[in-house]
């Protein structure tokens, strides 16, 4: 029995498709915790159990893990609450489940970072390495999926792209650094809840093929789109102003800064990439093809741009 949290997510979504397909040939039964059923793909609600609520309640997940041989799990970010209640304090209950119902193999979704010098002062991403060491202290075997910054943190910006072929981040404009797409998450984390040989703690790297800078962005971006796009860079003391005026929490909004701050001193530059990856790396030149593209020519719609962007994943509700 897998479970997986947060199915109808960007990550969620992709990995319960691969699960669904595969999990039968390999003698494995799905469920899902989902606050709301009909969200799931219709094709897929009768071929997993479903669990409904919050994979942060302690209730649910005693239901959810009961039986269960793996778990797939993902803290979707709170921006309003600190990200130390929102990354530890939404595991705990889990981990005490864990350890109730014997699961055997955890993988989770987390960060880049562990063992640099930024490491501790990285706001979010922090709280997420924090998160990992109280899953890994629970007893189980656990997988880390240290991710940098997705590409489709770039579909926030399809809009401004569009009207005024302009980008915005914090870091450098020459800044390189790996970039990972969300279906290559995915995917490894696929490959890894069907693994029963793993034991232990680790951390699994999950990068695209190599480091680009916002500049690149931008001149792969002008290829592939067939128009010019140009990098902006905004000043973290503006990025915080904007946060707090969306009405982020006060230390929420700081950990978005205080991970942008570590991002341009490094954080994301203390890996190397394996000679042969499990899962074949998504190049962000057919990222922008097959995704930001369309995205980018579709009519443009009212704004709903998610302003708690982060490394992490921020698309499902508690």
């Amino acid at each position: 029995m897998i479970v997986i949290t947060a199915p109808t997510g960007n990550i969620g979504c992709r990995l319960l498709s691969l699960l669904v397909e595969a999990a039968p040939a390999h003698g494995e039964e799905l469920r899902v915790v989902v606050r709301d059923p009909a969200r799931l793909p219709e094709a897929v609600r009768d071929r997993v159990e479903v669990v409904t609520g919050s994979h942060g309640d302690a209730a649910t997940v005693e239901r959810a893990f009961a039986g269960a041989d793996a778990v797939f799990w993902l803290v979707p970010p709170d921006a309003s609450a600190a990200p130390e209640d929102g990354w530890s304090g939404f595991t705990r209950p889990a981990v005490r489940a864990f350890a109730a119902h014997g699961v055997g193999r955890v993988v989770g979704v987390s960060a880049l970072g562990r063992g640099t010098a930024q490491a501790a002062r990285a706001g979010l991403v922090t709280a997420s390495l924090a998160m990992d060491d109280l899953i890994a202290g629970s007893g189980v075997a656990y997988r880390a999926l240290a991710c940098p910054s997705f590409f489709e943190n770039l579909l926030e910006e399809a809009g401004s792209i569009r009207a005024d072929g302009v980008f915005t981040d914090t870091v450098a404009a020459d800044r390189r650094a790996p970039l990972v797409a969300v279906a290559d998450i995915a995917a490894t984390a696929a490959g890894l809840l069907l693994d029963r040989s793993w034991s232990g703690v680790d951390s699994v790297p999950v990068l695209g093929p190599q480091d680009l800078s916002p500049e690149d962005l931008a001149r792969i971006m002008t290829e592939v789109l067939g128009r010019p796009v140009r990098y902006r860079r905004q000043s973290l003391d503006d990025l915080r102003s904007d946060l707090l005026g969306y009405g982020l929490h006060p230390a929420f909004a700081e950990g978005v800064v205080e991970m942008k701050r570590a991002k341009d001193q490094g954080l994301d530059a203390g890996v190397g990439r394996p000679p042969r990856p499990a899962v074949p790396a998504t190049g962000f030149a057919q990222w922008c093809a097959e995704t930001l593209k369309p995205a980018v020519l579709a009519a443009p719609t009212a704004d709903t741009a998610d302003t708690t962007v982060t490394t992490l994943e921020a698309t499902d509700a508690r």
